[in-house]
């Protein structure tokens, strides 16, 4: 039978799995134009840390600098994370935590029951051999109970060949020549992203040293593209202590933060 024939190609998620995932509270909804802007809304009116909004089918997503996209119903593994930081992390560590998540994300995706070689790039994406699978944004939003952060993780699982918005992108799917079982992954994600949540919140330079060996972009030559159309190319040396790539130019060193860069591309 073809891959594409598969009965399990777009197999909807469990319900029952997910809400026996524990310490997760998922709530999962048939659509939605955006899980960030639903786990925004949740957070504000006090949702606890470790809410997960899950959906079928993404509408209108939304991507760093307001990118946004929609993939076919059940092609993709979308949600978003409330978490609420505790006051002894300091404000400098939060560009930490897209960093994290596309650790947590390449972990899960090198181990069974996926196992393709991913890597994360620089600050929100991860890929295989510089195709994208994943995007990440991180959102921070202002309640009652203090702030909170909503990470949100768009994982492309069965989108075909055919299906894929650019030639740069691919899936799951592309990558193994099989289909994945959606829930699988997911729970398998939200147990690397637990770890991964907590070397962010106690262990820093623990989480420094593992992203840098899943780094696809350390030691590359690279071509930041700046606001206002300005490049800067050098070789990506390091990541400093606020999440921002460092790049060795011919006039010395200069970091870039996620927030001052709209493209970061190899050279």
């Amino acid at each position: 039978m073809p891959v594409t024939d598969s009965p399990d190609l777009r197999r909807p998620l469990d319900p029952e799995r997910l809400a026996a995932a524990s310490p997760w509270h998922i709530e999962l909804l048939p659509s939605t134009p955006s899980t960030n802007a639903v786990a925004a809304e949740r957070a504000r009116a006090g949702a606890a840390e470790g809410t997960v909004v899950v959906t079928e089918h993404q509408t209108a997503g939304r991507g760093r600098l307001d990118r946004t996209w929609e993939t076919p119903a059940r092609s993709a593994l979308t949600l978003s994370v409330v978490l609420r930081p505790p006051a002894e992390v300091p404000a400098s560590r939060w560009p930490w935590l897209p960093l994290a998540t596309g650790l947590a994300v390449a972990r899960t995706l090198r181990a069974d029951p996926v196992g393709v070689e991913a890597g994360v790039k620089w600050p929100n994406d991860v890929l295989v051999e510089d195709r994208k699978l994943c995007g990440i944004l991180v959102e921070r939003v202002e309640t009652g109970l203090g702030p909170a952060a909503v990470v949100g993780i768009g994982l492309n699982t069965s989108l075909t060949r055919e299906e894929l918005p650019t030639g740069t992108a691919t899936s799951l799917l592309v990558e193994r020549g099989a289909p994945v079982d959606r829930t699988d992954v997911l729970l398998a994600l939200l147990a690397e992203f637990d770890a991964g949540h907590a070397l962010w919140r106690e262990a820093p330079d623990e989480l420094a040293a593992a992203y840098r060996d899943a780094s696809v972009t350390l030691g590359r030559l690279v071509r930041a593209e700046l606001p206002g159309g300005r490049d800067l190319v050098g070789t990506a040396t390091r990541i400093d202590d606020d999440g921002r790539v460092v790049i060795e130019h011919a006039a010395g060193e200069t970091p870039v933060g996620a927030g001052d860069v709209v493209h970061l591309r190899p050279a």
